[in-house]
């Protein structure tokens, strides 16, 4: 299936119902009084986050997305059924802005977790809420509030622990192919990989982590050169990034002024992401004698001085050492809790900060015979004997 992680999909939700102009009319009541019911609420759209997915492709043929209108009040005070709200499942990973505003409305970490994101419109209100001492046959009633309507934009963000950075070519995808039981495709030119991947490394029976694959950065991605920052935005939730370095690039660069590269596109894309825990590793030592002095040189023109790793993905060589590193940073690095919406359930008060009814509006089948004032029958024994 095609890999797309972003869509923009437009939400409404319903309109409430409106409000019911009605006076009883039965046999031997013939000013029964105001039974006008009220509107039915209008449904909301929801946002449901679902394991099964990894990809927002489907967005690309279906993107209007519309929950039912309340129904209208009726006479009896019958009140109008509400709408049906609309569950809309995306990967997750999703997290959701209004395109518009650009206002952050929440983040779906969480199978199962539902965001809610039109508010369906507030119902009106029928005749009978008017009823007053002074106004027996009120003509006034409310239409429903309209339901919100939103141009959302999604991204889907891959959720992994560990990031690999790196120019292309210099191994990432080698390295995640040594260490997990994820095969993407491996070849001797740049952007093999053109979509980001995910592998899963098992440290025995108990322990493992989610490692993240991207295409690789190049010089000027920051103006679109390359893939530019297409895929940067999946290493966010990652807690610790990996930066490859090719020990002995094809062109002949300086592994030095490679990693100066990554650094500098990194920190122009995120201050936040740059500030990230980075493990150095130099990859490829099985093509060169001289590894160990190639990467003392490159640490020192790069002022880096965390622990760094000499590895050769291809034969698995030093990679066992790097991955229970990683590991134990992992360990000392409790997850941190991801910035989202909170679950929102169906069965939860849907109006808590309910807005008030619409304006009253007069009906416009007033009738005449209504202006009289209203008598209300005689309760008491008609056939009674008169006492004097």
């Amino acid at each position: 299936m095609k890999f797309v992680d972003e869509a923009q999909i437009q939400v409404t939700a319903g309109d409430g119902g409106n409000g019911c102009v009605s006076f009883r009319r039965e046999k031997y009541i013939p000013k029964g009084g105001p039974d006008g019911g009220d509107g039915g609420n209008g449904g909301s759209v929801y946002l449901v986050a679902s394991a099964a997915l990894n990809t927002l492709v489907d967005f690309q043929f279906e993107r209007f997305f519309t929950a039912e209108r309340g129904e209208n009040g009726r006479g009896a005070n019958c009140t109008g059924h509400g709408g049906a709200d609309k569950f809309v499942t995306v990967p997750v990973g999703t997290r959701v802005h209004d395109a518009d505003t650009g206002e952050f409305i929440g983040d779906l970490t969480k199978d199962g977790e539902k965001l809610l994101v039109a508010k369906g419109g507030y119902h009106g209100l029928g005749n009978t809420r008017y009823k007053s001492s002074i106004n027996r046959t009120p003509m006034q009633h409310s239409n429903g509030t309209k339901g919100e309507s939103r141009l959302l934009a999604l991204e889907l963000l891959l959720l992994a622990d560990v990031g690999l950075l790196g120019l292309p070519n210099a191994g990432k995808s080698a390295f995640i192919r040594s260490a997990s039981a994820a095969r993407p495709k491996v070849a001797d030119y740049p952007f093999t990989a053109l979509v980001p991947g995910l592998g899963v490394v098992r440290i025995g029976d108990r322990h493992s982590f989610v490692i993240a694959d991207i295409p690789g950065l190049i010089e000027g991605a920051s103006e679109g050169a390359g893939l530019g920052y297409s895929f940067l935005r999946h290493l966010e939730r990652c807690r610790v990034l990996i930066h490859i370095v090719d020990l002995l690039p094809v062109d002949g660069s300086d592994p030095a002024d490679n990693a100066r590269t990554i650094l500098g596109e990194l920190e122009k894309y995120s201050s936040k992401l740059f500030a990230k825990p980075r493990v150095l590793v130099f990859n490829k030592k099985d093509l060169t004698e001289d590894a160990e002095k190639i990467a003392e040189e490159t640490v020192r023109k790069t002022g880096y001085n965390g622990k760094y790793f000499i590895i050769s993905a291809s034969n698995k060589d030093g990679t066992d050492e790097l991955v229970r590193y990683v590991e134990d940073l992992l360990l000392e690095m409790p997850r941190a809790d991801e910035a989202g919406a909170d679950e929102v359930s169906a069965e939860d008060l849907r109006w808590d900060n309910e807005p008030g009814p619409a304006a009253p509006v007069a009906s416009a089948d007033a009738d005449d015979d209504f202006d009289e004032e209203y008598e209300p029958e005689d309760t008491e024994g008609e056939s009674g004997t008169d006492t004097e």
